[in-house]
Order: structure tokens, then sequence, then C-alpha cells
């Protein structure tokens, strides 16, 4: 999941984003903890497409949507300091699940 901090964000200290980030992020991540996993990155200082991304693992679809629609709701979305870019979906290694399921394909 790609995202970037709009200026109003960068506009503020940092103190003023850790308690924003303590106070509405960390607590949707940690309600969705035991079923979604999250790496953040930083990227804005290799290119100009994104300032960041995530990368969430799940196997409960179901609770990566509600996560996405509960961040959607905190003020860091709600009120412009965030927007989210491209969202990409895949799964590990599906060839392979696929090849082991289906050993003689659907020909």
């Amino acid at each position: 999941m790609t995202y970037t901090f709009a200026p109003r964000w960068l506009a503020l200290s940092r103190p003023e984003r850790g308690a924003m980030r303590a106070e509405h992020i960390e607590p949707v991540f940690a309600a969705y903890a035991d079923r979604v996993s999250a790496r953040f990155f930083d990227a804005e200082a290799f290119h100009g497409r994104f300032s960041d991304f995530a990368v969430l693992e799940t196997e409960d679809l179901g609770a990566y949507y509600f996560l996405v629609e509960a961040l959607r709701d905190t003020p860091l979305i709600a009120e412009g300091y965030l927007s989210f870019g491209e969202i990409f979906l895949g799964v590990a290694d599906g060839f392979a699940e696929y090849e082991r399921t289906h050993p003689a394909g659907l020909r």
C-alpha cells in the first residue's frame, strides 16, 4: 500500500505527529494485529511518486478491509494529512500452491 503525507502533516512538529500516530493510528493496527501484520517503509528519498509504503500481510481479507476502513475514519486520512496511493494485492508463491493442488492443471 503506497501513501503520501501532505505538506500539512510535515508542518506539524515531530511531537505532534507522534501524538497523532499514537492516538489514532497505532490503536487501529493494534486492533487487527492478530490478523494483519504490517511493516512500514520510507520511500521519499528514492523517488517522487509516494512518500511511504506499508506491506500488510493477512490470511483474512475481511480483517484487512476493516483495518483500511478504520484508518479512513481517522483524522490522519479524513482531514487530509495522508492519502492512499496504489494498493497492490498478491498471493505469496500462489503458483506453487496452485501446482500443488492442481498437478494436472486445468487443460
